[in-house]
């Protein structure tokens, strides 16, 4: 299985800028969100893994709907958070679904993959006790939601028409996720959390834009 180029000839990578990205998809409040694009060095290693792309994308949506779930078992003296979280749950596992649709068509075996760095890069600074710790899981589900929509948008330009008819619908509500989650974080309190996501912000940036050793849907640069 291979990822067609549908706009752009494979050459063009090596000098490919953001503006490639389906930016029209995109709130601007994402652009604001992250402190940095994903490197070029990514998307070029994500061409060349088409099969592990589709695998752990799958794996990360599972991910999404269990992360989602736990909180719904957790927190339930919180009305919109378990509203929130059940709509969340819910699409994340019809996205699930669809992926494994998609690789079963195009006869990619969904198989385990061990997990990137990446999430438990940004869980290792957790804190403790709550509300601060139900802040932190938050704030970095809003990081995650974020990162897979602006990936979605990265690789748009360069996919097939089915995939990138498919990732532009993922585009949206990744986006709506990453929303909701920033606002349940900072429904936990009445101070400013600002600096605290300021700080998960900078964390992220360095785990996308580090050497990695494997690819994954999530991972930084090739070492």
């Amino acid at each position: 299985m291979s990822i067609q180029l549908s706009k752009l000839q494979a050459g063009t990578l090596e000098t490919a800028s953001h503006t490639l990205q389906a930016d029209d998809l995109l709130p601007e409040s994402l652009h604001q969100f992250l402190a940095c694009p994903t490197p070029v060095a990514w998307l070029k290693w994500a061409l060349e893994n088409p099969e592990i792309l589709l695998i752990d994308h799958a794996q990360c949506e599972k991910k999404a709907a269990s992360t989602a779930m736990s909180l719904l078992y957790r927190y339930v003296d919180q009305p919109l958070l378990l509203s929130k979280m059940s709509q969340l749950a819910r699409e994340e596992l019809l996205h699930f679904e669809q992926v494994v649709s998609l690789m079963e068509a195009r006869g990619v075996a969904y198989q385990h993959l061990t997990a990137s760095r990446y999430a438990e890069g940004l869980r290792r600074h957790l804190r403790s006790n709550d509300p601060e710790r139900l802040i932190d899981v938050l704030i970095i589900g809003a990081l995650i939601e974020a990162r897979s929509c602006e990936r979605f948008s990265c690789l748009i330009p360069y996919l097939d028409e089915e995939l990138a008819k498919f990732y532009r619908t993922l585009v949206k509500s990744e986006g709506r996720h990453f929303e909701d989650y920033l606002m349940l974080a900072r429904q936990q309190t009445s101070d400013s959390i600002d600096e605290r996501i300021a700080f998960f912000v900078a964390r992220e940036a360095e785990l996308i834009t580090s050497p990695d050793t494997a690819f994954r849907f999530h991972s930084g640069v090739p070492a």
